[in-house]
């Protein structure tokens, strides 16, 4: 869909508010004036999304983890639909076709998880795994264990209290999974994500007669990242070419990589801001504001902004949670890299250099190796000699390793 932004008029901006109203985010008096829009609208060219109304998105969007922007796309439209719905509002069941998604399924999944019972990521969509754990609470309290939420499934819900006390279910499961693998590189399968791509370019910057954009250097820095993570033995997958025609979708990106049962994936993109001092890196994983997140995905990103940092000298902007598709939607470990600011000078004068580039791909490396190191055998960071691992000798990996960066 095209997005919807301040000044669009018409039925969708009619919707969007009234979604909004029913969250409450937009004020007594910002109700009034937007109900009085309503019944204009059937007489005029439609309601008109104005400043209150982008104000009230910007304030959702933050609340959802999302890019906050103030205008309503894809992603953000879906999140309002999905926030329309509150657990006991409807039966949940698993459909095949079209899974039931809401946030009423997402309330669903937290209530088992703090529970103890496995529903993998709180997506908020009911999938055979929030199905099988339903109907495993079920069995427990003397249901007939069918997967479905109904009445009486809720009742014996509210009920009862936490399962497990003192712990995070989720953080051991994901943990133990993670250590079974083992510390090697060999084998594992990793997907790269050069974000953007086909008519999308991303952020662009002209620069006298050159003309720089965020598709075609995430692209330089996924290529040589499968160059090197393919030299450890690990199997590649970039989820587009160079110049794809037509550009897939974070849910399409996240399905690709579910369907090759990925141990990781890294998203690479980069940012831009209409202030030219916005620079730095940062790193994002899977979270929502009710403190659920991808436990090893929040690892990995810490370790992935760390290494960048200590590697390339670029500001550290932190790493976040947030639940973008790319990283809602995966099964396995999933970061985003925004490596730096295309629109800053200083960050753009590093990023079209390619030996700069190098040392941001080393930094991925180095992290997605100490990613698969015991606890115990951790290095500091910085201090991993990318260049002796390979596939033939991953025992020198310790001995390779040099003073750590300051």
């Amino acid at each position: 869909m095209r997005p919807v932004r301040r000044g669009d008029r018409g039925p969708a901006v009619t919707e969007i508010c009234g979604i909004l109203r029913t969250l409450q985010l937009l004020p007594a008096a910002d109700r009034v004036k937007a109900a009085f829009t309503e019944r204009v609208w059937t007489e005029s060219a439609g309601a008109e999304f104005d400043e209150a109304a982008e104000r009230a998105v910007r304030g959702f969007q933050q609340s959802r983890g999302l890019t906050v922007d103030g205008e309503v796309g894809d992603e953000t439209w879906r999140a309002l639909e999905a926030a329309r719905w509150h657990l006991g509002s409807r039966a949940l069941y698993q459909a095949i076709t079209e899974p039931l998604v809401g946030d009423d399924v997402r309330q669903l999944q937290e209530r088992l998880l703090e529970m103890g019972y496995d529903v993998g990521r709180t997506d908020g969509i009911y999938g055979a795994r929030t199905a099988r754990a339903v109907a495993m609470f079920q069995r427990e309290v003397g249901l007939t264990p069918d997967g479905a939420c109904g009445p009486h499934t809720l009742n014996a819900l509210r009920r009862l209290g936490r399962k497990v006390i003192g712990g995070r279910p989720q953080l051991l499961r994901e943990t133990d999974l993670f250590r079974q693998s083992g510390p090697g590189l060999v084998g594992k399968t990793i997907v790269i994500d050069p974000g953007h791509g086909g008519p999308d370019s991303g952020v662009v910057v002209p620069e006298g007669r050159l003309r720089w954009t965020e598709s075609d250097i995430v692209y330089d820095l996924a290529a040589r990242l499968e160059g090197r993570l393919a030299a450890a033995g690990m199997r590649v997958h970039l989820t587009r070419g160079p110049s794809p025609v037509v550009e897939l979708s974070q849910q399409e990106r996240a399905a690709l990589a579910n369907e090759l049962r990925a141990d990781l994936l890294i998203s690479i993109h980069l940012d831009g801001h209409p202030n030219p001092a916005a620079d730095g890196v940062a790193t994002y994983h899977y979270g929502t504001g009710s403190g659920v997140t991808s436990t090893v995905g929040e690892r990995l990103a810490g370790l992935v902004q760390r290494e960048i940092v200590a590697r390339t000298g670029l500001r550290n902007c932190q790493t976040h949670a947030k639940t973008w598709e790319i990283l809602r939607f995966t099964r396995m470990p999933a970061v985003r890299v925004e490596a730096g600011y295309l629109s800053s000078p200083a960050d753009r004068a590093n990023l079209i250099d390619p030996l700069f580039r190098e040392r941001v791909v080393e930094a991925i490396v180095a992290a997605v190796q100490r990613m698969y190191l015991p606890v115990e055998h951790d290095v500091p960071t910085g201090s991993i000699d990318v260049s002796a691992i390979r596939a033939t000798v991953p025992s020198t990996l310790n001995a390779a390793a040099v003073p750590a960066a300051p």
